[in-house]
């Protein structure tokens, strides 16, 4: 799937459509293929027992699938997630970075499928 967005315009969309996320989360990087993107770890984004709580690993997987959608289809803000599920393999540590790898798996005319 054809990128029609670079990695600096999909972080300048994301802080002027989304200012109340500016400077959560980093692309690492950005391929046809795959959107690596984290999710700068803070105290506020730790739970009681010392890990990331699953809102905020749920928001990395959300705002990672939006940005690859729109990696693809350019500046559309009203693009929205119909469905999404989570299963959480393993706890978090604290005091590092969430990544997430996210891959486009359909892209059709009004749904696509991803994964993180």
């Amino acid at each position: 799937m054809a990128l029609v967005m670079d990695r600096e315009e999909l972080a300048d969309f994301l802080d002027e459509a989304f200012p109340q996320v500016k400077g959560e989360f980093a692309i690492d990087a950005l391929s046809e293929e795959e959107l690596v993107v984290r999710l700068k770890v803070e105290e506020r984004h730790l739970r009681p027992g010392g890990t990331v709580s699953g809102p905020n690993m749920f928001a990395l997987a959300d705002v990672g699938i939006y940005m690859a959608i729109l990696a693809r289809i350019g500046r559309v803000a009203l693009a929205v997630t119909t469905n999404a599920s989570i299963d959480f393999m393993r706890k978090p540590v604290a005091g590092a970075d969430l990544i997430a790898k996210i891959r486009v798996l359909k892209l059709g005319r009004v749904l696509a499928v991803g994964e993180a």
